[in-house]
């Protein structure tokens, strides 16, 4: 007998990392219902997979609560440095409780106890709300995603400089995120993540001299390792973040500068069930598109 196709909402599913989710569930039989703030976003929800759409927000408890009806899982991501992120997490986590959601997979961060980042703080609560539900939940604590660096790819083969506003010494962890997708699309179809909490990192932690010594390999050319200050930095990126939102990114960059990020492979490669990307793999893959595109 066939197990019955879950309905799965995906909150952000436009977006440049829960997007990512989408189609890894379709891929497992699951039905994707997209919760959308702005219903401009409808047709390109269905491009990633969906099969509904919802429109909503986050910060609107009625609007959740019909977003959720006849939803059996939810994948949560909250939106980047916003300054409510704990209180609209929370209210997700309160609003598939009394929907009746089965599962719900939240993807969090890398050490949220380090709370002195704002960003790593505001999961806790969310953390926290779920386990006082009788959901069965996932926790993601993923590293610092390898997408920062392709949405960093066009500037790298147009001036031939990856720049980051912290030393090129300093080594990260990274992850993937379509690891993290794959990760979430197993929590929300199988059963052997659930109560799992889980931090997701590639192998090994780079430095940017490390990942420009990639780059240059796989273009085939020099690329040089920038160290630009954060308002430098701020200005080439355009990040549409507000003053606050920036503030808070900047401390991130500062942490980054005096301690790293650290992270381990062991637990990704054992939820995937196979070896995670690497940021190798990333690089050649961008690498190839530029040349396809040349």
């Amino acid at each position: 007998m066939q197990a019955p196709r879950p309905t799965v909402l995906v909150v952000g599913a436009t977006g440049r990392f829960a997007g990512l989710v989408v189609p890894e569930l379709v891929r497992r039989n699951a039905n994707v219902r997209a919760l959308i703030r702005d219903s401009a976003n409808v047709e390109k929800a269905r491009q990633f997979g969906a099969s509904e759409v919802a429109t909503g927000d986050l910060r609107d408890r009625r609007s959740l609560e019909s977003a959720l009806e006849g939803v059996d899982g939810v994948f949560h991501i909250g939106p980047a440095f916003a300054a409510d992120e704990a209180a609209m997490g929370v209210a997700m986590v309160e609003a598939a409780a009394r929907a009746g959601v089965r599962k719900f997979v939240f993807s969090s961060v890398i050490q949220p106890t380090n709370t002195r980042l704002k960003n790593h703080a505001s999961k806790v609560p969310v953390e926290d709300a779920l386990y006082s539900t009788n959901m069965e939940y996932t926790i993601l604590h993923p590293a610092n995603f390898m997408q920062n660096i392709a949405a960093a790819w066009p500037s790298v083969v147009e001036h031939g400089v990856f720049a980051e506003p912290f030393p090129k010494t300093a080594k990260l962890a990274r992850v993937d995120y379509r690891d993290v997708a794959e990760v979430a699309a197993i929590a929300l179809t199988e059963s052997r993540l659930s109560y799992a909490t889980l931090e997701l990192c590639a192998d090994g932690m780079h430095s940017r001299e490390e990942i420009v010594s990639m780059m240059s390999e796989e273009l085939g050319r020099p690329i040089a390792a920038g160290e630009p200050t954060f308002a430098q930095w701020a200005a080439n990126a355009r990040v549409p973040y507000s003053d606050h939102q920036m503030q808070s990114l900047a401390k991130v960059h500062d942490h980054y500068a005096r301690y790293g990020l650290g992270g381990n492979s062991l637990t990704l490669r054992a939820a995937l069930g196979h070896e995670p990307r690497s940021l190798r793999s990333l690089i050649r893959e961008l690498a190839l598109q530029s040349a396809t595109i040349a």
